[in-house]
């Protein structure tokens, strides 16, 4: 069994009013509030994966706390591209953790120890044996999941639903591309060619 979980918790409704917020104001209660923290997140995450990757080259283990802020801002992040992208109602919340009626499921396994020998790999020829081939077939798998979501955008306008399979579709496209992403970072195991 692959070590991550994503998922976002399937809306059996969704709010047209929250649509048309979301469309036309989103940019004032929802990007600014979140980019006065999240950009500095991102910006010490990338510090904790540069120390941590020292780190695990010479210890073969990533300290708990760094493993655990640098999932949390990914789980952040993920929580407000859900908001953004109309797969929830539920505003994302500031804060790095899980709480009670969180609209998505962000979680790696904590690895014991990660392979000296991938590290190195990962860094020398991972743009080769991880990048190339994953992020040419997301650009196609992205490209679509673009499209249902302009669609859905529509079908919810008129339905208040957005339909099941295009949600699951959209959610595998993020799952896959996290995978990809914590495969480099905290992850031994290859991810798969799959959203699923």
């Amino acid at each position: 069994m692959y070590p991550f979980k994503f998922s976002i918790e399937y809306p059996e409704k969704l709010s047209r009013g929250t649509l048309f917020l979301r469309l036309f104001f989103a940019w004032a209660y929802v990007l600014i509030p979140h980019f006065f923290a999240l950009p500095f997140l991102v910006l010490a995450q990338v510090y904790v994966w540069f120390a941590s990757f020292w780190i695990i080259l010479f210890t073969g283990k990533i300290p708990k706390s760094m493993f655990d802020f640098y999932i949390g801002v990914n789980r952040w992040y993920m929580r407000l591209c859900a908001y953004l992208v109309y797969m929830t109602d539920k505003y994302p919340k500031f804060t790095t953790d899980t709480y009670e009626g969180d609209p998505i499921t962000y979680e790696l396994e904590y690895p014991a120890t990660l392979s000296l020998g991938k590290v190195i790999l990962k860094g020398l020829f991972g743009w080769a044996y991880v990048m190339i081939p994953h992020y040419v077939c997301l650009i196609f798998v992205g490209i679509w999941a673009s499209i249902l979501m302009f669609i859905a955008w529509w079908v919810i306008l008129f339905t208040g639903k957005y339909p099941e399979k295009w949600f699951h579709f959209v959610e595998g496209y993020y799952r896959w591309l996290n995978r990809v992403e914590l495969y480099f970072f905290y992850c031994d195991v290859y991810p798969p060619f799959s959203g699923k």
